[in-house]
């Protein structure tokens, strides 16, 4: 059987790069085996419901480049795909539940189940709703049929919880972490049906897991616990020969491994943990992303996919293709991966050396449409090409490339007091006189006449090649001096060097 695989977030924010790994698992899986990935929306917590989340979460998956095959903005089979519109239906299941002993209506109160806790606070054990306690509170299990049948005819408010068997060990197979066995004992009643009707994450997770025929269930680690109450819920439905493989994933950890990476983290230490900007429509407060610091998808992906999963060769850069051709639940490590934002920005800066001018060009255009400028597709693809192994991020092509564009505001005062001296600054009028006059104006033919006139005048590369860069860029960094004055052009060059004959006594002498 094809895979069927679904990514399910809740819409209560961002999603934070933990989410995106757990879509990009199951998207490769359902790629390589030629499956179907589905995007489940879980939004029955209403109370914690995020307006935009639900279309972040959507937007977030299509910048990725995983598509989705089923879903709420594509449909399918199986729609709704949002949970909050299937309400309906779960109240059958629930029912199917109590008709075969496997759950019990719950009449208690908050405020009576909220006294019990407080009164077990800093004692040996906590409050907890299961087979210890439940023959002392009020259920169905506790109350006879024909007061049950009056409490609900009369609208009393209850919820349906499952039915916990007591001390028996629930098995099953994880495909990361191979047996996992919980106790019966450990865990409590989990309310399937809340009082206004909506079910809760475990019954609806289980029940639309089933009727979508879900073949494998790839999530974080921190759903390990609730796998054993979904182990009885499928055993108590008779759904236990169909029960989609577990697959739990461990931990993006905080750079020094000490916990979990939250958005604290990212803020303390200056990096995005969502994939694109979001606002808090509460607050305001913009949380920056990694396609506005300047990320591609594909090196985005390529990072998240290394955080919890290897190969097993010595390759790390893959294209998504590849990724899914090697990509394998087997090759995913049980121990939490530590998140390193210098390994990031080293799969960006690999990807971006890799992309064709053409394509650059592209990809950085709107940086110039941003400030006006118009050049020819010529002049950016050769300006993109000269840039591309110096980027990390998209965002820093106007920062490198601003030289190619406009004249240097200011110039590097420090190096000019090095070089700028009597007994050598005499001679550039006429390199500037001899660059006006070359014959072939290409990169080759200006290093020739530069290591000539050198050679005449008895300097060396550092008296001269750092004064024509300062002259052409005002700066000691950016590509070859070279290429970048051919790129600019005859004129400019000579513009800039004038500029530079004029202007560099001044500013060596203040």
């Amino acid at each position: 059987m094809k895979p069927r695989v679904r990514f399910a977030p809740s819409p209560t924010g961002p999603l934070h790069i933990g989410g995106v790994r757990t879509a990009l698992y199951n998207f490769l899986l359902a790629r390589q085996l030629g499956g179907t990935f589905i995007l489940r929306i879980e939004d029955t917590d209403q109370e914690r419901f995020v307006p935009g989340a639900e279309d972040y979460i959507i937007e977030t998956l299509a910048w990725c480049g995983l598509q989705v095959d089923e879903g709420p903005h594509v449909g399918g089979p199986h729609a709704p795909y949002r949970q909050s519109e299937r309400k309906p239906m779960y109240r059958q299941y629930a029912e199917q539940l109590l008709a075969s002993g496997n759950a019990y209506y719950a009449f208690d109160t908050a405020d009576a189940l909220n006294t019990l806790r407080e009164n077990t606070q800093g004692g040996a054990s906590t409050f907890k709703y299961d087979a210890t306690t439940r023959m002392q509170l009020s259920n169905s299990l506790t109350l006879s049929a024909d007061e049950v049948k009056e409490r609900l005819n009369r609208g009393d408010e209850y919820v349906i919880r499952l039915k916990v068997p007591a001390n028996e060990e629930v098995v099953f197979e994880d495909v990361i972490r191979g047996g996992v066995s919980f106790q019966s004992s450990l865990l409590d009643d989990k309310v399937l049906l809340k009082s206004d009707g909506m079910p809760t994450y475990h019954m609806a997770n289980v029940v639309d897991d089933h009727l979508m025929e879900i073949t494998h269930v790839i999530r974080g680690e921190e759903w390990l616990p609730s796998a054993p109450t979904h182990v009885l819920l499928y055993r108590a439905f008779g759904w236990e020969a169909t029960m989609p493989k577990f697959a739990h994933l461990p931990l993006i950890l905080k750079p020094d491994g000490n916990g979990k990476l939250s958005k604290r983290d990212g803020d303390r230490l200056g990096f995005p943990v969502f994939s694109l900007d979001w606002t808090n429509p509460e607050t305001g407060e913009v949380s920056k992303g990694f396609r506005e610091r300047g990320f591609l998808p594909e090196p985005f992906l390529n990072m998240l996919a290394f955080l919890g999963w290897n190969p097993g060769t010595e390759q790390e850069i893959f294209t998504t293709e590849e990724l899914i051709a090697a990509f394998s639940l087997e090759r995913i490590n049980k121990a939490g991966a530590k998140f390193d934002f210098e390994k990031a920005k080293w799969f960006n800066q690999q990807y971006i050396k890799t992309i064709p001018p053409a394509e650059l060009a592209n990809l950085v255009k709107p940086q110039l449409d941003d400030k006006g400028i118009t050049v020819s597709n010529e002049f950016l693809e050769e300006a993109s090409r000269l840039l591309s192994e110096r980027l990390t991020f998209l965002n820093d092509f106007w920062d490198q490339g601003q030289i190619f564009f406009q004249e240097p505001a200011q110039y590097d005062v420090a190096m000019l007091k090095k070089k700028w001296k009597e007994g050598k600054k005499e001679f550039f009028p006429e390199l500037v006189d001899r660059v006006e006059k070359l014959a072939d104006y290409t990169a080759g033919a200006l290093e020739v006449e530069v290591k000539l006139f050198m050679e005449q005048h008895g300097l060396g590369f550092g008296d001269v090649l750092p004064i024509i860069r300062i002259m052409l860029t005002g700066t000691m960094q950016g590509p070859a001096v070279f290429d970048t004055a051919v790129l600019i052009g005859r004129d400019e060059t000579l513009k800039r060097m004038h500029k530079g004959l004029v202007e560099f006594d001044g500013l060596v002498i203040s």
